[in-house]
């Protein structure tokens, strides 16, 4: 029996992956609704292709409960934030479910961290309370390190076809782990040391937020040079060498907008670059909210109040809203002593903001100028509805010459 700990947007698809590739699988979430709603067979948050995956493995042997249970392997999901000031990982969720699963665990069971942590975490953090643990109840536990790999919006086809690493200390423990990922992996699966394991996961993200910042500082040079960014990279990417990601209102999620400060709190004297690109993507939402404030004078607009923002999430087609540029903008106006802006999001069903909406119509007719922050499906089909309106694209996806855009 494999015990997923955590059911958020990584546990729960790793969940029924498992379930559905044959393993028996008991998913643990401290969130009694969270269980309750699984039980049911109702999913706690949309995404493609989920519904077909929960449907199929809640035929096959899963079970979900708020309490770990009595294995020999099991799977921590936990979140990994990072401390504001400091900079550095916050890794207590993850230690609080590394010790809610000690008691139950089996000797010689094994403990695999997917959480993403900074480089050395697993050793300082981890390791001590369990080897603490073990000598104290004269039991062997191993630890692993295999951090996810999939991206909210594809997470059911990158769980299959992504390639994944496993950090072990010993060969023989990786080789069980991967018997048990490669039941429904069919990606490339690698064994290393879990310092490398920890390191590659960081950097990945980081590489794509230093990328994203450059697109993003070019969006500002194209900006004050009169030039559309989007077709500068555009030609530029032309290079067989060159692959300049697009520049947005800023970076959502849990890993990009996270991971870079693991190695900016504790590598400060190394990390001048990648210090310089978070700040240069947490500035973006600020630096649309003064576009916006420009659109308006230029056109007239003197109320607020017909200035609205699509999308609330922090990409297209998901219900994620983590670090989401457009509550980043919200938020920049509260401080600021302003109004909320309108906000409609086809994905989020309850209220979250002040002045939401929850009708495409009903939006647009409320506003004159409409902010694309977010490029759901619904809105690049529809985007005939814009023809009357003053737009602002940050993402790029409606047509047409009388468009602003990043």
């Amino acid at each position: 029996m494999i015990n997923v700990i955590g059911l958020g947007y990584i546990g729960l698809p790793t969940a029924l992956m498992l379930a559905k590739a044959g393993n028996k699988v008991f998913g643990t979430d401290i969130k009694e609704e969270t269980v309750k709603k699984l039980s049911c067979g109702n999913l706690t948050f949309e995404e493609k292709g989920m519904d077909e995956l929960f449907k199929k493995a809640l035929g096959k042997d899963i079970e979900f409960g708020t309490k770990p249970i009595k294995t020999n392997f099991y799977i921590i999901t936990a979140p990994t934030p990072y401390d504001k000031n400091s900079k550095k990982l916050d890794c207590s969720f993850v230690v609080k479910a590394v010790e809610s699963i000690l008691e139950y665990a089996e000797d010689n069971g094994i403990i695999v961290i997917e959480s993403t942590v900074s480089p050395g975490a697993i050793d300082n953090y981890i390791r001590p309370i369990v080897e603490d643990f073990c000598k104290s109840n004269d039991k062997t536990l191993n630890i692993c390190h295999a951090p996810e790999r999939i991206i909210p919006g594809n997470m059911v086809y990158e769980l299959i076809h992504n390639s994944r690493t496993i950090g072990a200390d010993d060969k023989k423990i990786a080789e069980k782990v991967k018997s048990v990922y490669e039941t429904f992996c069919k990606g490339e699966i690698n064994f290393t040391d879990i310092p490398t394991a920890e390191m590659t996961k960081v950097i990945e993200n980081t590489f794509r937020d230093v990328n994203i910042a450059f697109a993003n500082e070019l969006a500002k040079i194209c900006k004050q040079g009169g030039l559309d960014v989007n077709e500068v990279i555009r030609i530029a990417n032309k290079h067989p060498r060159v692959n300049i990601l697009k520049p947005g209102p800023g970076i959502g999620g849990h890993c990009i907008p996270v991971d870079p400060w693991f190695l900016v709190g504790d590598y400060p004297l190394y990390t001048e670059l990648i210090y310089k690109a978070r700040q240069i993507n947490d500035s973006m939402p600020s630096f649309v909210l003064d576009e916006i404030y420009d659109i308006m004078q230029e056109n007239g607009i003197k109320d607020p109040t017909r200035v609205g923002l699509y999308g609330l999430t922090y990409k297209e087609n998901i219900d994620d809203i983590r670090e989401s540029p457009t509550l980043q903008i919200l938020e920049l106006q509260k401080r600021r002593l302003a109004t909320p802006l309108k906000t409609y999001d086809p994905w989020i069903k309850e209220k979250i903001v002040e002045n939401q909406y929850f009708n495409l119509d009903e939006f647009l007719k409320s506003v004159d100028l409409v902010v694309v922050l977010v490029a759901h499906d619904e809105i690049v089909e529809n985007q005939d509805k814009l023809k009357d309106k003053i737009v602002y694209d940050t993402r790029n996806v409606i047509k047409g010459d009388r468009i602003y855009r990043l």
